[in-house]
């Protein structure tokens, strides 16, 4: 008997079809087997693919698993989150109020989630991340910047490479400025190595620097370690940044934006909220496809 499975495309972090950062979604996806799931990301290509499901945790309204092209399995409340709650929101099946909470459960956490329903300008998702936690420091600049294909001088000398994680642990490297950032060409093994002994994931570059009119922070994101060559918009990363930059720039007001996807033709703003060591991140987005996947 042939086999049918419903899947949508989302663009996350985007104002306008075909920007953003792309996410495959499977809803009603109890049926499937962890290895069926991980076939499918794998069909898709995509840096992740989510799947709903019913919870198994109180008080969460739905669970979501999702898997990279090599079928690494991904927690943190990232693009993969947002892109499910835009298209639960496009469905119908947040409610219609102006502003509404739900539970999500993402691998052992139940994290909370706005829908915000602004007139004329569609649906926001506001996503509560874990308290920020800063880890080690990478020291070895020269090894490090062999391994981003740039030279030491392209890493700032004010603020050290360090790992920070909101529910994903990365590895947030600065550098002195835009072009740094835009010339930035992983040596994928090499890269792998140093966020392995760091304890992180991935890796996102970034600067700060003035002159950057539209943003807090530009940046690049790079995780060799569960297969992503380089993704447009990172909110597993973008927490992190977030966390680090209020702490170590004092941003005002709380809100931090970051420019993400330009080297790959897929613009990305994401916007970040901190206080204290609540981290909220939040973006739009748009259900761009929709299609069906035959399985047997």
């Amino acid at each position: 008997m042939t086999t049918w499975t419903p899947f949508f495309f989302i663009d996350v972090f985007a104002e306008r079809p075909l920007t953003g950062n792309p996410l495959a979604l499977v809803p009603d996806a109890d049926g499937l087997t962890v290895d069926q799931m991980r076939a499918i990301a794998r069909e898709f290509n995509q840096s992740e693919t989510t799947f709903l499901l019913q919870p198994t945790q109180p008080g969460a309204a739905w669970r979501l698993r999702s898997f990279t092209p090599i079928g690494a399995e991904v927690d943190g409340a990232g693009h993969n989150a947002l892109g499910a709650w835009l298209w639960l929101a496009d469905q119908g099946l947040t409610g219609d109020e102006p502003s509404r909470t739900l539970m999500q459960e993402i691998g052992a956490d139940v994290l909370p989630v706005e829908v915000v329903r602004q007139p004329g300008r569609g649906v926001r998702i506001v996503m509560e991340q874990s308290s920020p936690v800063f880890g080690p420091v990478v020291e070895d600049a020269r090894r490090l910047a062999a391994a981003l294909g740039l030279r030491p001088e392209n890493l700032s000398p004010d603020q050290p490479a360090q790992v920070v994680s909101t529910g994903v642990a990365h590895l947030l490297v600065p550098l002195v400025d835009r072009p740094a950032v835009d010339g930035t060409a992983v040596e994928p093994r090499a890269l792998a190595a140093i966020l392995a002994e760091a304890g992180a994931e991935g890796c996102y570059v970034y600067t700060s620097a003035p002159g950057e009119p539209k943003a807090d922070a530009y940046s690049r994101f790079f995780n060799p370690t569960v297969g992503i060559v380089e993704d447009p918009a990172t909110g597993t990363a973008a927490g992190p940044l977030a966390a680090l930059l209020t702490r170590t720039q004092r941003l005002h007001g709380g809100l931090v934006v970051i420019e993400q996807g330009h080297e790959l033709g897929r613009p990305s703003r994401i916007q970040v909220e901190v206080n204290g060591d609540r981290v909220r991140i939040s973006g739009s987005g748009i259900v761009t496809g929709r299609g069906e996947l035959r399985l047997a």
